[in-house]
């Protein structure tokens, strides 16, 4: 042992443990009782971590196989002990674990943090409360605990008071601890009395942990006809069932219990959106029960952060976070796998070349997708949450998994023209089912930013003639759009590319009357051309075009505009294609063109910025082009 180790060190919380402890504190007391659901979750991981490491060495167990998590409590010193002989901690693992918040979305949740009690709880719920839960009820706390497989005098000893002028800081020292595990003793506020009670706690232990594997045990009481009261004896007594619910027959689990497993196993304060729940035989058994949260977890975004599914064998924990056992695009699934028939001791390596695995991935997404299908048909409510909680993540699986590909696309839901609102309520399905007659494609605009793609220039004809055109502007929509070409055998088309085909939607006097024109122009579109020169690739007469004096569309082959510049700001160097100028030959704008002479140039440059800047482009000079525009105007002034 150091010489740092050996003595006891005064340290200071995080600023933002102390601002999510006030908070807690004030926002969350109205249910106080989660503090024993999460210490209590906490225990079972610590048991299911030792569990798990002991595959490979034996040893840690010292002994002592029979896991279990203790409550006990102790009226005279107004105390409540949780505790197990789990894995425990090291000291760098006491200072890491209760010290900080190691947690990727951090700055993001404290940036959202109101100050408001009702608002708050909902946030704190959403990034999860786990050990600082107990200053809920405590003004104390201690936590004694050794790591399994260290030596008795590697015992380490954390205390935390949240009153006095010390409030906030915590002390860190070693300590002789035989049993390995870790013991937290919570002394209570003053209100707090109620949690000195057996039947108290017991109750609250069934109503919130009853699922934990683990056997939760409390010191039996009995009646004491001469003292006339209830008195505690030696005898270990199981207070929850201790048994697998996810082993358990469908039938006889109740909504409550599904529900308070899944804020066991998946950290999570509030309820789930939905789950499934399956036993799968044949050549390979596993059980599986997954649960869709209510809310997006801070670090959703991360696509590096772990997350999945815990991973069971034959009702023995092995991982935490199994991620190949659910793809990318799932990753806001909770909940457990448990299987019959991988070894016991695989690990993440083994993980990632079983074909097992592989098996077991695609019934969960099998699972999982055909729970959203049934929520988007039965139960709208429910879908029109999880589409604004997870629709940007799900839309990665169009790219990502093409077995499923037909089924993410089904799931998909669109703003469009139709109600030209942000609302993203439009399924494929949908637009299909409304398709005028003899219209034989999907039409969608991309741009970055709802705005920019309502008021697109692209839309007019199509506006003109009722057609509807979904309006796409997340990020993802380009992958979206660059991986799904057709669904249910029409389609997809964007507005903005290539030449203006609308089939037999598209009346023969237009196309005769677009020929015409374009051959009345000829000289023009030539002039432009020259004029312009690099900065496109043809000048041409359309009938897109109802308001607008020109547009600019990507040729049929080449990348989109939208998608070139997300490219670019991703440090993409894509190689640079030429948009083609499409002009309105009615707009009076194009029509001045026809005769303008002496200022020819500076109409040409103002007509294709304008297009740029419509489409939702950048101009590469600015200042000359306000400077034509300025010119423009006195010259039509002095006219």
């Amino acid at each position: 042992m150091t010489v740092e180790q050996a003595a006891a060190q005064t340290l200071n919380f995080q600023a933002e443990v102390k601002q999510l402890l006030h908070l807690m504190i004030h926002s969350l007391y109205s249910n106080r009782e989660i503090f024993l659901r999460e210490l209590v979750s906490n225990a079972s991981d610590a048991c299911d971590k030792l569990r798990f490491e002991a595959l490979e060495s034996g040893g840690l167990f010292e002994d002592d196989a029979e896991l279990k998590i203790r409550v006990a409590y102790d009226k005279a010193a107004r105390s409540l002990t949780i505790s197990d002989n789990g894995i425990g901690m090291s000291r760098a693992e006491v200072v890491t674990n209760l010290g900080t918040i190691a947690k990727s979305g951090t700055k993001e949740f404290f940036g959202k943090l109101t100050g408001d009690q009702k608002k708050d709880a909902h946030l704190i719920g959403q990034f999860g409360v786990g050990f600082y839960s107990a200053f809920i009820v405590a003004d104390k706390v201690t936590v004694r605990t050794r790591r399994a497989g260290l030596a008795a005098a590697e015992g380490v000893q954390w205390e935390c008071s949240m009153t006095g002028d010390t409030a906030g800081e915590y002390t860190v020292e070693p300590i002789d601890k035989a049993a390995r595990g870790t013991e937290i003793t919570l002394h209570l506020r003053d209100d707090q009395d109620d949690l000195l009670s057996s039947w108290k706690l017991r109750s609250i232990i069934q109503k919130y942990s009853d699922h934990i594997l683990q056997p939760i045990v409390m010191k039996k009481e009995q009646w004491d006809e001469d003292k006339k009261e209830q008195v505690v004896t030696d005898e270990d007594e199981t207070v929850n069932k201790a048994n697998a619910l996810w082993a358990r027959a469908k039938a006889d689990i109740t909504d409550e219990e599904y529900t308070e497993f899944y804020k066991h196993v998946g950290h999570d304060y509030e309820e789930p959106l939905a789950w499934t729940h399956s036993k799968v035989e044949g050549r390979h058994e596993y059980t599986q029960l997954l649960y869709v949260p209510g809310h997006a977890p801070f670090d959703m975004w991360d696509r590096t952060a772990r997350h999945g599914v815990k991973l069971y064998v034959r009702r023995v924990f092995i991982m935490d976070d199994a991620e190949k056992l659910m793809p990318l695009y799932l990753r806001f699934v909770r909940g457990i796998v448990d299987s019959n028939d991988l070894p016991l001791n695989v690990s993440r390596e083994i993980l990632q070349e079983s074909k097992d695995i592989d098996t077991l991935r695609a019934g969960c997404t099998k699972k999982v997708l055909g729970l959203l299908e049934d929520l988007a048909e039965n139960q709208k409510d429910k879908y029109t949450t999880f589409w604004k909680e997870f629709g940007k993540v799900l839309k990665e699986g169009v790219g990502e998994d093409h077995t499923n590909k037909e089924k993410i696309a089904g799931l998909l839901r669109f703003a469009s023209t139709l109600a030209d609102t942000t609302d993203e309520t439009v399924s494929l399905a949908d637009y299909i089912a409304r398709m005028k007659e003899g219209q034989d494609k999907i039409y969608y605009v991309t741009a970055d930013s709802f705005n920019a793609a309502k008021n697109s220039p692209h839309l007019e004809i199509f506006r003109k003639k009722g057609i509807e055109v979904l309006l796409l502007s997340d990020r993802v929509d380009e992958w979206v759009v660059g991986n799904l070409t057709e669904f249910d055998g029409k389609q997809l088309a964007s507005v903005a590319k290539g030449g203006l085909d609308l089939g037999s939607l598209e009346d023969e006097s237009d196309k005769a009357a677009v020929e015409k024109e374009t051959g009345e122009l000829k000289d023009l579109l030539d002039k432009m051309k020259s004029s312009l020169g690099d900065k496109v690739k043809e000048v041409r007469v359309t009938h897109r075009l109802t308001d607008s004096p020109a547009c600019l569309v990507a040729d049929e082959h080449d990348m989109g505009m939208n998608l070139a510049r997300l490219m670019k700001a991703a440090g993409q160097n894509m190689p640079i294609s030429k948009p083609i100028l499409e002009i309105n030959p009615t707009h009076p704008v194009v029509l001045r063109l026809k005769y303008e002479d002496k200022q020819f140039e500076d109409w040409a440059a103002v007509l294709f910025d304008q297009a740029l800047l419509a489409e939702g482009g950048t101009l590469d000079d600015p200042a000359s082009f306000v400077k034509r525009i300025n010119q423009l105007m006195l010259a039509m002034n002095t006219n």
